[in-house]
């Protein structure tokens, strides 16, 4: 609590008391000409600006110090520029405009304008990854649209101490920040925080990892530990390009300044990082196949609300079986192929029984009709156009009735499927994902 209570002190002085002259690290020019010296002429995929403070928390001012070294190596390898800068008014004055992604190191905006200008940026597009005390707050009432809604997480709660790895679950394995990353794995050391906001209860936060029991208790003061407990670790809004990941604090012997762990020792760590920047920058590897889908390919469907599957329920294949959403899992009970009818439209047939598809059930044509299998005689509530989206997800159009495929947005197993009129949410959005 000693140690709480002097972080906000620092924090209070650093945003009543005079700011510190704005510079920017050149990082970026490093990060270009390494990159070109890779990729020859070939133009850099995206452009990214780190935004910092570096002024408070020993083991903060060591991650961003580190994460101005290690991010311009990574640019150079993956064909991205990397630029590092404390001007936060670039977010005010659209100084940030000619970048895909923007990183909040160890701070957030400030200042009303600042605030606004992010704000524009994310609406219009704009892709984010924030660390650790980006998100910290003990006021999240200043700024509601950050805190509570973009990152979901309200005020700062608790932490762990001392600062330690920890076990993370991955709980997405859709997403393409952590598609390849393994079901558990060792994080690199860092302090990790707890929040006062509900994101599980929060439909468009998704979750993509958090710690594993097995690394209860966390932590290495007892009155500062964890033991027991649901920790999200790394999430996403749905209704943006953005990612959060609740690490970025070294530990460090505070007495002589010095770096005992770093935030990059963790290769799946890492991998997050590389597949999310891509993703946030736009030049990931896209999951979703070219169209035409491929007929002889058998593929899940991943709902973009929620990151639940479309699931045959308990793998039946009886008539009347239930399409549900359900945690992705890879089993034949989440496989579909696309089989061409005419016009466009397709059945949609389960693995487990090719002749059986997805239909509507009595060929109703009302907001909200059920989903389930039935066996395949030609019907229009058995056909379906995939409409291909500007992200390379798919949206699925009932012949019959004209309305979408559509998932309930929370993340729920159990809950069976239903047609819903056509409105571009991401309820309606799924990312085929091909199987063996």
């Amino acid at each position: 609590m000693r140690r709480l209570a002097a972080r906000l002190l620092t924090l209070l002085a650093l945003v009543l008391g005079p700011a510190a002259p704005a510079h920017t690290v050149t990082a970026s020019a490093a990060s270009e000409t390494a990159a070109g010296a890779v990729a020859g002429s070939q133009a850099s995929a995206f452009k990214v600006i780190a935004f910092y403070n570096g002024t408070w928390d020993a083991a903060h001012i060591d991650f961003v110090k580190e994460a101005n070294e290690w991010f311009p190596r990574t640019a150079a390898q993956n064909n991205f520029t990397y630029t590092a800068t404390t001007d936060w008014n670039l977010l005010a004055d659209g100084g940030v405009n000619d970048y895909q992604v923007v990183l909040f190191l160890d701070d957030a905006p400030r200042t009303a304008a600042q605030r606004a200008g992010f704000e524009r940026y994310m609406r219009a597009g704009g892709g984010w990854m924030g660390f650790h005390v980006s998100a910290f707050t003990t006021d999240a009432g200043t700024w509601p649209w950050y805190y509570d809604q973009f990152l979901g997480s309200g005020n700062f709660r608790s932490n762990t101490w001392g600062p330690t790895t920890a076990v993370l679950r991955t709980e997405d394995r859709t997403h393409p920040s952590t598609a390849a990353l393994p079901t558990t794995f060792t994080s690199s050391v860092s302090e990790w925080y707890s929040w006062s906001g509900d994101l599980r209860g929060k439909p468009d936060i998704k979750v993509l990892a958090s710690v594993d029991p097995t690394s209860f208790p966390l932590g290495t003061d007892p009155n500062q530990s964890w033991y027991s407990g649901d920790y999200p670790i790394l999430w996403t809004n749905t209704r943006y390009k953005m990612l959060y990941a609740n690490f970025g604090h070294n530990a460090m012997n505070y007495g002589t300044n010095t770096r005992l762990s770093s935030t990059f020792a963790s290769p799946a760590q890492n991998r997050f990082l590389v597949d999310g920047l891509k993703w946030l920058g736009g030049a990931g590897d896209d999951p979703t196949p070219p169209d035409p889908i491929s007929e002889t390919t058998w593929y899940s469907l991943a709902g973009n609300a929620n990151g639940t599957c479309v699931d045959a329920r308990a793998a039946a294949t009886a008539n009347g079986t239930a399409i549900q959403q359900y945690t992705c899992n890879t089993t034949v009970a989440q496989q579909f192929q696309f089989r061409s009818t005419d016009s466009g439209y397709g059945r949609i047939a389960a693995r487990g029984n090719p002749q059986q598809v997805i239909d509507v059930t009595g060929v109703s044509t009302a907001d909200g009709a059920p989903l389930q299998l039935w066996s395949y005689g030609g019907g229009g509530n058995q056909q379906w156009r995939p409409v291909r989206e500007a992200s390379g997800s798919y949206h699925f159009i009932a012949r019959h009735s004209g309305k979408c495929l559509t998932t309930k947005g929370g993340s729920a197993d159990g809950v069976q499927l239903a047609q819903q009129p056509c409105d571009d949410s991401t309820t309606q959005s799924f990312r085929l994902i091909a199987q063996p």
